[in-house]
């Protein structure tokens, strides 16, 4: 064990892009209504913007399923697309429905052998505990956004996710593969992981606790 992750009891997961392909999956999913491939990416493009509307006071704390449909429907209107509501709904539960990187379930069972396991998204607790079930998360819990009533990187939901454990902020550790993540974990003091993704970031930034290529690699 190295010293940076001695007395760590839990470990945090981001979800979008670090456990789940949300790329890959919502390219398959919008094609499925005839949308061409940058919805996807598009779509994703409104998800800080429609979040800081919340995180800023703009708008009352609404889950991420609400702000999917904001997001989706501005798109929707930009490509010219009048997608009938029936299907839009179903696009954004398409969200509940998003593959695991290959690494990820075979990881998670061998870190949940000796420690606690749980998102920390900014996803709601139902598409947090849906995404569980389809792509076969093992988690302990599902921590993130809903509990703190906040959305990432607000340091409230880091440090309820380590509240709602019982346990103090430096032992838990924050995996994402993103570097704002982390920072904002970081700041809010936790451990921090990092793991590369090819659709989010690639390289550390900065000096975290641990880096692994893979979750099988960050359980060994």
């Amino acid at each position: 064990m190295t010293r940076q992750y001695e007395g760590v009891k839990a470990l945090i997961f981001d979800a979008f892009g670090t456990t789940v392909d949300w790329r890959g999956s919502m390219i398959r999913h919008t094609a499925r209504f005839g949308l061409p491939e940058e919805t996807a990416d598009l779509w994703r493009e409104q998800y800080q913007p429609q979040l800081e509307t919340v995180r800023s006071g703009r708008r009352p704390w609404v889950n991420l399923d609400v702000l999917h449909r904001i997001g989706l429907d501005i798109v929707l209107d930009e490509l010219g697309n009048d997608l009938p509501e029936r299907y839009r709904r179903t696009l954004v539960k398409a969200w509940h429905r998003l593959d695991p990187w290959p690494d990820v379930v075979e990881g998670l069972t061998q870190l949940k052998e000796t420690h606690i396991i749980a998102p920390c998204s900014n996803g709601h607790i139902a598409q947090s505990v849906n995404l569980a079930k389809y792509a076969g998360l093992p988690w302990d819990a599902i921590l993130g956004a809903e509990l703190a009533r906040a959305y990432k990187p607000d340091p409230l939901v880091y440090r309820a996710s380590a509240d709602a454990l019982g346990l103090d902020y430096d032992e838990v550790c924050m995996v994402a593969a993103h570097n704002d993540d982390l920072h904002a974990a970081r700041a809010a003091g936790l451990r921090t992981a990092f793991v590369p993704r090819p659709t989010e970031d690639t390289e550390p930034t900065s000096d975290w606790d641990i880096v692994a290529p893979t979750f099988k690699e960050l359980a060994r």
